[in-house]
């Protein structure tokens, strides 16, 4: 037996037993665990094949709502990772891991990535007592939907994966494209203007800090583009700016309900490279907002280290794609997949298949030590999310190709493709996750010197 079969064979034995083959080491996994990604993987298999994922994206929400309370209300797949004291499972990222890759391996259109992995960190991590305790129980049951939405369509560089979130004003800053937030007395409902973002007019010299509190409230204008689950989340997190030029900061706000109870709102849903990542356009005119926790935080400082946990679920995610990806490249050359193929081109693309089995070990690998406690490093994630695009992206395309043009598996293949890109353009590319973790880590001011 040469070493493409041998890939070919190890490929199919892990999917039908991931726990024979996954590097168990670097996660160490708990028979609990074990049971969670053995649970969610028959679920998804029964519920998530390619017709009902395409049924599922035609849907207002983008995804099927009875599947997701299914997930979150039976198998607390929301709540894995968030803390028990307010029902979550408190297992930490190395479970929330194992799900993902499991939505990943069959392209689960779901609230997971926005609300759990991007929105629900920073509730627990910048929300008040009283916020926390109202916000997380309804996240973790799936009564509640979040999306994070940033303006300018700045997702990867807000959270500190393609560049230094506090260097670079990706809020606005007063500029065009930006999203500007003033404060309001009494919540803005026929109170006293307290002037533009930095100005005290008629507060008598107080600090705008102290907005949202004691009655105090604030309004939002501008623009977020490529906001995931954004048409359809009950609740928005905003990124804006706000101060003038010796105050000038960046703050998370809250806005609630669905679009009849948010006047100022107006949601499009916009056309998306991968339907099971749906995405909108958010149009804020004067939309009433509360603060996000207390002045002073360390915002941007949450927005990293969320960025950080998100990058080891997206390649979580992505490794599990990339395991499907290649199953269904293996599978195109199947007996009888393609009559009349030189045995000699078969031998090449077996050959080929066993370098994509490689790689999409070696992301896998990378992935679940990044996804360890306590991790190898804050760059661990955003490395493993660079190697698992890349894994993603040539497997996908190895099965498109090698199942040909307008053949069922080429249709389901591309999907994986369309993934892979999608993910590219909204948390990377990969030579640029790299470049800012060399950049963090001092690599190349090493090797100057």
């Amino acid at each position: 037996m040469d070493a493409a079969d041998t890939a070919a064979d190890a490929a199919t034995a892990a999917d039908a037993d991931p726990e024979a083959f996954a590097p168990e080491a670097a996660l160490a996994l708990t028979e609990e665990q074990r049971k969670i990604r053995r649970t969610l993987r028959d679920v998804l298999a029964e519920r998530t094949g390619p017709e009902e994922n395409h049924a599922a994206t035609a849907t207002p929400e983008g995804y099927d709502p009875e599947l997701w309370a299914r997930l979150s209300g039976t198998l607390g797949l929301a709540g894995l990772a968030l803390p028990a004291e307010y029902g979550g499972g408190g297992h930490g990222p190395a479970a929330l891991a194992l799900a993902c890759e499991e939505t990943g391996r069959t392209l689960a259109p779901s609230p997971l990535l926005a609300t759990a992995v991007l929105a629900a960190p920073l509730i627990a991590a910048l929300g008040t007592p009283a916020q926390r305790a109202e916000l997380l129980p309804r996240v973790i049951d799936g009564s509640l939907t979040c999306a994070l939405a940033v303006p300018g369509g700045s997702l990867a560089l807000a959270l500190g994966l393609t560049g230094d979130n506090t260097a670079e004003d990706w809020s606005g800053g007063g500029r065009a494209g930006g999203i500007q937030a003033r404060a309001v007395a009494d919540g803005g409902s026929g109170g006293r203007d307290e002037g533009p973002a930095g100005s005290t007019a008629g507060s008598g010299g107080r600090d705008e800090s102290k907005a949202g509190s004691g009655g105090r409230g604030w309004r939002l204008y501008g623009e977020a583009a490529q906001v995931l689950d954004g048409h359809s989340a009950d609740l928005l997190i905003v990124a804006a700016h706000t101060g003038g030029f010796a105050r000038s900061r960046t703050l998370l706000f809250l806005v609630r309900g669905r679009d009849g109870g948010i006047p100022g709102l107006v949601r499009t849903r916009g056309a998306a490279l991968d339907l099971t990542r749906p995405h909108a356009t958010l149009e804020l005119r004067d939309a009433e907002a509360e603060l996000l926790g207390e002045e002073p935080a360390d915002v941007l400082g949450a927005l990293a280290a969320t960025g950080r946990t998100a990058a080891v679920m997206l390649a979580a995610e992505a490794v599990g794609a990339a395991g499907a990806a290649l199953d269904r490249a293996i599978a195109g050359l199947g007996p009888g997949a393609r009559p009349g193929r030189p045995a000699g081109s078969l031998q090449a693309a077996r050959s080929t298949l066993a370098d994509l089995y490689v790689r999409v070990e070696a992301a896998r690998s990378l992935t679940y030590c990044a996804a360890r406690e306590p991790g190898p490093g804050p760059e661990g994630g955003p490395l493993a999310l660079a190697q698992a695009l890349e894994a993603l992206s040539a497997t996908a395309g190895e099965s498109v190709r090698l199942h040909g043009g307008g053949t069922t598996g080429e249709r389901e293949a591309r999907h994986f493709y369309r993934r892979a890109a999608s993910d590219e353009l909204l948390f990377g590319p990969a030579r640029r996750l790299r470049a800012r973790a060399a950049e963090r880590t001092g690599l190349f001011g090493e090797v100057a010197a």
